[in-house]
């Protein structure tokens, strides 16, 4: 069978350039006689791997030196505690805007260690819109504030930043990392899962400033502590070896592509093209505030549920999977992360449009 476009949210699809170089090294990675999944994590041969992805990651994102790069495991999920573990250092405060499903996660966990602000919410229009932010509400004295870069399941994305003032900026950018240029420096936190932009599952990148280590409260645990981790350069406890190698061939690939400014070009080209056919169609229409709209998850649905899935069953068959909505949700999603290339978008385009015309 040939390879199909895969619109899957996560775990997504790799450049296929990463799977096939990965392949050809499964069983001799670098003429070493074993696969990276066998390798010590103590050994040069992987510790060159480690250091080679973390310097990528640096220059792909111009983190500065006073900021910590973190390969941890346990997902955007296990994050969702960590922060404020380690963050509730003073006030025990911290505001957060509620703008779906991930962030009321990421308040539920929260609000186990300290007092949550939830400084503006979209849920009144099922998250449909990033909501506008009034400063007046935000807590001068919170140990840090939090957002949802990007919404995975309603496609949304904040296109400018809160001004937090001195208050820490904290941000889950699992379904956004490396799609578009970030100035890292506004954050005090990035968290994300790899399975989006940068790899296999069971990965979490964590870029941190060193000022927000070493005041974890004192009941955290070992492995829930960043200065732990960061003492130990990411390896207080086995890594996830192969996922930081697969994480590091991504981080060349997107090196060769010509960085995150010209991938943030080809993703808003990809993006448009599939935005201005649902908004011309008249079958097809878009559920997000257009200002508000994600460059990597597309939602859109059709009259009815019995299109919907005619829809989904017909585009698997003609090589075009993954494109059902969130089970919370329905409809029609297509991830349009990195690895997809133009070619994958233009074709789902085309399909739309010879259903729409046999569907009227």
């Amino acid at each position: 069978m040939e390879r199909v476009y895969n619109f899957s949210a996560g775990p997504s699809a790799l450049p296929l350039t990463v799977l096939e170089e990965a392949g050809d090294q499964m069983t001799n990675a670098n003429g070493c006689g074993m696969s990276v999944m066998e390798m010590s994590h103590r050994t040069k041969m992987f510790l060159d791997i480690y250091n080679e992805a973390e310097s990528l990651l640096r220059q792909l994102m111009d983190i500065p030196e006073n900021y910590k790069v973190l390969f941890l495991q346990g997902g955007a999920s296990t994050q969702f505690s960590m922060v404020p573990l380690n963050l509730f250092t003073d006030s025990r405060k911290a505001d957060y805007v509620n703008t779906g499903m991930w962030s009321k996660k990421a308040i539920a966990e929260a609000k186990r260690y300290g007092f949550i602000n939830v400084v503006a919410s979209s849920e009144d229009s099922t998250f449909n819109y990033i909501p506008d932010l009034d400063e007046s509400l935000f807590s001068k004295d919170a140990d840090y504030f939090h957002i949802t870069m990007n919404n995975t399941i309603y496609g949304t994305r904040f296109t400018e930043l809160p001004d937090t003032g001195s208050v820490p900026l904290v941000t889950d950018a699992s379904s956004c990392i490396l799609s578009e240029v970030y100035d890292v420096q506004k954050f005090g936190i990035i968290y994300a899962g790899a399975q989006k932009n940068v790899g296999p599952a069971g990965l979490t990148l964590v870029i941190i400033h060193e000022d927000l280590i070493g005041n974890a409260m004192e009941y955290t645990p070992t492995m829930l502590n960043y200065q732990i981790h960061s003492e130990n350069d990411s390896m207080y406890n086995t890594p996830p070896t192969f996922a930081i190698y697969i994480a590091m061939l991504v981080f060349r690939w997107l090196r060769k592509q010509g960085g995150i400014p010209e991938m943030e070009k080809l993703n808003i080209e990809k993006a448009s093209l599939l935005y201005n056919f649902i908004d011309e169609s008249e079958l097809f229409h878009g559920t997000v505030v257009p200002k508000d709209r994600s460059l990597m998850n597309v939602p859109f649905l059709l009259p009815s549920e019995e299109l919907n899935r005619k829809f989904i069953k017909e585009a698997r068959d003609a090589g075009l999977v993954n494109l059902a909505g969130h089970r919370s949700v329905g409809g029609m999603r297509a991830s349009i992360y990195n690895p997809m290339p133009i070619e994958g978008v233009k074709a789902l385009v085309g399909f739309m449009k010879k259903f729409e015309l046999n569907n009227k």
